[in-house]
């Protein structure tokens, strides 16, 4: 069975479309993790002293995203499968193959922006293509008189044509991230009908939020996304704000994806002590966090972090006062995050929120203790329930004296909380 696999492989090149798809669809099944014969893809890849080089298989798939709806679905759906072994992330990452992707999603009209969205996904969970992507700048030309402001030039595949008329002007190189940042937002406003045809984006993209996610797992993703940028990213002088800000409204999607994805990018940024201010302010107070000296908006994620762990309980007026407008009177049928996961993380994030004695500060004053009370009466996941009571010892415990960075630590019972079985991770 395996030879005859590989002698498949010299077709995905034919000239003929119909031989590619033929020759792609019955390797595809050898993609996914466990197939029998999955190592046909990888032979060559690995192993020997002399540097990896790239395979005629990896090369044709890679080229075969380029090609006609069925055979470059196809191709998409094999990288995506194969792109958990990190024999194949150097290939799928180099600078040609990314630019091509990150176009690709950028374009309104890419018909599989989601799964080139989920290749990308896969790819960002190692280091090196997450610090690639922070580097990257694709060229897109402007095209304001069009249905969308840019086009990307590296996206034209046979399942996203070049625009008629083709824009005029050269082409800018633009720093990709915040370019994703802006789609991933277009992504969630298309139209829900399940008509194509009547969407401005073909793609909901939900997987981005899993790129951002991934990025800010480092530091200097972290800093990314608490550093001010140009809400417009091809208009230089349009106002400053936080990539965060973007994207924190997101926590209540009913897409787990895109939610959770999203979650997991705030609770990785709240590691960032520095930028606790920026993170919990309004967005009526600017806010510089540092080494930047650029000031922007607050991002005002605490609404957004204590709506997935509200429920429909009575508060007394009192308590309602505290609260962000947001949560206040919110009705009979607000339901809470149904997954725990994401419930703890976001548990984990006003943790990580606590380690500055300024963030406690604004937690107690802005009702969070009331919030999560109400949470912890519903809550029937133990490692869920521990963590809430840890947040209320740190809101309600006594203050210890602050250090000059201000990343002093709570005392709970004369004891500094620093229990390494229950230490916070990003993820």
């Amino acid at each position: 069975m395996e030879d005859q696999l590989k002698e498949l492989i010299p077709f995905l090149r034919d000239k003929n479309p119909q031989v590619r798809q033929i020759a792609l669809s019955n390797l595809l099944g050898q993609t996914p993790e466990g197939s029998p014969h999955r190592n046909i893809f990888f032979r060559g890849l690995g192993g020997g002293l002399q540097k990896p080089k790239e395979t005629d298989i990896v090369r044709d798939l890679k080229l075969l995203c380029r090609d006609q709806l069925a055979v470059a679905h196809d191709a998409f759906r094999a990288l995506v499968n194969l792109s958990d072994s990190p024999l194949l992330v150097p290939f799928l990452s180099e600078p040609a193959f990314l630019t091509f992707l990150v176009s690709y999603i950028l374009n309104a009209d890419s018909i599989l922006a989601d799964l080139a969205s989920m290749l990308l996904s896969n790819l960002t969970a190692s280091s090196s293509p997450c610090a690639a992507l922070l580097a990257l700048k694709v060229p897109i030309i402007s095209t304001p008189s069009s249905s969308s402001p840019f086009f990307p030039t590296q996206s034209r595949s046979g399942t996203c044509s070049a625009p008629v008329p083709y824009p005029s002007g050269e082409p800018q190189d633009i720093l990709a991230l915040p370019l994703l940042i802006d789609t991933f937002v277009h992504g969630a406003s298309i139209d829900p009908s399940g008509d194509l045809s009547s969407r401005k984006r073909k793609g909901e993209l939900h997987f981005l939020a899993s790129v951002f996610a991934n990025i800010s797992t480092s530091p200097a993703g972290r800093t990314f996304f608490v550093t001010p940028q140009q809400i417009d990213p091809l208009n230089p002088k349009s106002t400053n704000e936080y990539p965060l800000a973007k994207i924190v409204a997101f926590t209540e999607h009913k897409d787990t994806i895109r939610r959770g994805g999203v979650a997991s990018t705030l609770k990785n940024c709240a590691f960032h002590a520095q930028a606790h201010r920026a993170i919990l302010s309004p967005d009526t107070e600017a806010i510089i966090v540092p080494p930047s000296t650029v000031s922007a908006p607050g991002i005002d994620a605490l609404p957004s972090i204590l709506l997935p762990l509200a429920g429909p309980e009575e508060l007394d007026l009192d308590d309602q006062e505290k609260l962000p407008s947001a949560l206040q009177l919110l009705p009979p049928t607000k339901k809470r995050e149904a997954d725990s996961a994401l419930r703890l993380m976001h548990v984990e994030t006003l943790l990580l929120l606590c380690t500055t004695r300024w963030g406690r500060d604004y937690l107690r004053d802005n009702g969070v203790y009331e919030i999560v009370r109400g949470a912890h009466m519903e809550e029937t996941v133990e490692k869920v329930s521990e963590y809430i009571e840890r947040l209320v010892q740190l809101l309600k415990g006594d203050e210890g004296v602050e250090t000059t960075d201000g990343s002093d630590v709570a005392r709970v019972g004369g004891q500094d909380d620093d229990d390494d079985d229950n230490r916070i991770e990003e993820v």
